[in-house]
């Protein structure tokens, strides 16, 4: 099990990219959330094989139609066990 944190900048709010990231997880068994960020990036964690966390971050480098990725910082850190996928809301 790993867990990859991560940070996409762009164009990424306002164009389904949480839904996006959402089908992305759900279609490779991660577990984690995503939600926006109020500096306009979006915040998402995925838990599960390394090889299938590899596979969402490239998709979520391309992104949803409409969606412009800039930058996608990554932090490696200790699972947490989480359960399933979630769209979380906006971070105060």
């Amino acid at each position: 099990m790993k867990r990859a944190h991560l940070f996409i900048s762009g164009r990424v709010q306002g164009v389904f990219y949480r839904a996006f990231t959402e089908e992305i997880a759900l279609s490779l068994r991660l577990n984690g959330w995503v939600r926006n960020l109020r500096d306009g990036r979006v915040e998402a964690v995925f838990e599960g094989e390394e090889e299938k966390i590899s596979i969402a971050i490239q998709r979520c480098k391309e992104g949803p139609p409409h969606a412009r990725v800039d930058n996608i910082e990554i932090i490696w850190e200790e699972p947490e066990g989480l359960k399933g996928f979630e769209i979380k809301r906006t971070a105060s």
